[in-house]
């Protein structure tokens, strides 16, 4: 603190004696001096401006308030209407506050009064308020964006082994996707070639908004040709005694079709053997044998964040390998993973991102892959919003 003349120290000491007593109002981040210790001030960490502008209504305010005296009472309002200010979470301590404020609150559309009144136990107030406009524009909710599944599973083939898991396995990740993340799923099961390009072919000239993502899902036998260093889907109707692998989808033209779908967000699993030949960089390794939330966003903040920029992902069962199929009657050991990922639901913020999906995926063997492909921009994300009723949340 500055030292203070004789003089003007008397003149301040007769003004706070005229003051004893009194409520003395403090706009915005301004304070009154108080000779008995820190100042009452309200610091706005979140909303930080006076005036301001948001494309969405779920936020997350943030206040700290500093005092060399005790605080005896909070208030807030909403446009003049009280918030609590007894919910769990609401008062903070935090290091240089002497009260640190956290609460989530709806906005109306347009403008919007958050007003935050402060007194402390010697009767002083202090008050501040913060003008924000808020806009539905940008928002993502359920009803501005659309989930999309398209799984092709494959058990019977006409002239490769059968196998066991494939459909179950799709249908049981369909209707998980289905009944609590409230995709649109299509699942084609035993699937010929032409009926997998036709079905891909359809999706890429759907309408799709900005936030659409599709989830696209393959499981069934898989190829890998050495000589053509390249990785194929085995459809139903493949051939066994096709050298030139035209009853195949080859891993190439995979790519290039699913890249043209235009998603925005679209995220490719293969559970196949050699799945992970479909990133280049992988067919032409040498084989390898059988082997962010912070709370201080909103969960709407956090699923726009994510998705800002466009997603080609994919994560396979393997490397350049053979995949198991599992026991009869059970998932793969990679589609039971999927699904323990799936139902863990996303925790607090319901929401999966694709690191927290990988991680229950990652210490399988063999050791499942994930890359992006096309034009899958850095930063980019695939997520998962759970829609459960919890009524523990």
């Amino acid at each position: 603190m500055k030292h203070l003349s004789i003089f003007s120290g008397f003149v301040l000491l007769l003004a706070c004696s005229a003051l004893y007593g009194q409520e003395t109002e403090v706009n915005t981040d301004e304070f009154f001096l108080d000779l008995s210790g820190d100042p009452l001030q309200i610091v706005w960490l979140y909303p930080s401006e006076e005036s301001n502008e948001i494309d969405f209504r779920d936020i997350r305010i943030k206040v700290g308030i500093k005092s060399g005296k005790e605080i005896r009472n909070v208030d807030m309002t909403l446009n003049g209407l009280p918030l609590s200010t007894d919910v769990r979470g609401f008062r903070k301590v935090y290091p240089g506050y002497k009260l640190y404020i956290e609460h989530n609150i709806t906005l109306n559309e347009g403008g919007n009064i958050l007003r935050l009144s402060v007194e402390d136990e010697d009767g002083n107030v202090a008050v501040s308020e913060r003008k924000i406009i808020a806009s539905t524009v940008g928002i993502v909710t359920e009803l501005e964006r659309r989930d999309f599944a398209l799984l092709f599973a494959t058990d019977v083939y006409a002239e490769w082994n059968d196998l066991v898991n494939p459909v179950n396995d799709a249908k049981t990740i369909g209707q998980e996707l289905r009944d609590n993340y409230n995709f649109d799923v299509e699942i084609l099961e035993n699937p010929t070639q032409d009926q997998i390009l036709i079905k891909i072919r359809e999706y890429a000239q759907k309408s799709y908004m900005e936030y659409d993502q599709l989830f696209i899902f393959f499981a069934g036998h898989g190829l890998y040709d050495e000589f053509l260093g390249q990785g194929y889907i085995v459809c139903s109707n493949s051939k066994r005694k096709d050298e030139a692998k035209s009853s195949y989808i080859s891993h190439s033209v995979l790519r290039n079709a699913i890249d043209n779908i235009p998603t925005r967000h679209t995220l490719l699993m293969m559970d196949v053997c050699f799945g992970g030949t479909f990133d280049p960089i992988i067919a032409r390794s040498g084989s390898r044998g059988a082997d962010d939330l912070y709370d201080e966003i909103t969960t709407s903040e956090f699923i726009k964040r994510k998705m800002r920029f466009k997603t080609r992902k994919y994560i396979t069962s393997g490397g350049k390998a053979y995949v198991p199929d599992g026991r009869p009657g059970m998932y793969s050991p990679f589609a039971s993973k999927l699904l323990a990922g799936l139902r863990s639901y996303g925790g607090r913020d319901d929401v999966i991102t694709l690191p927290e999906l990988y991680n229950w995926l990652e210490k399988l063997n063999p050791e499942p892959r994930a890359g992006s492909f096309g034009t899958d921009e850095p930063g980019s994300d695939f997520i998962f919003v759970a829609q459960i009723n919890d009524p523990e949340k």
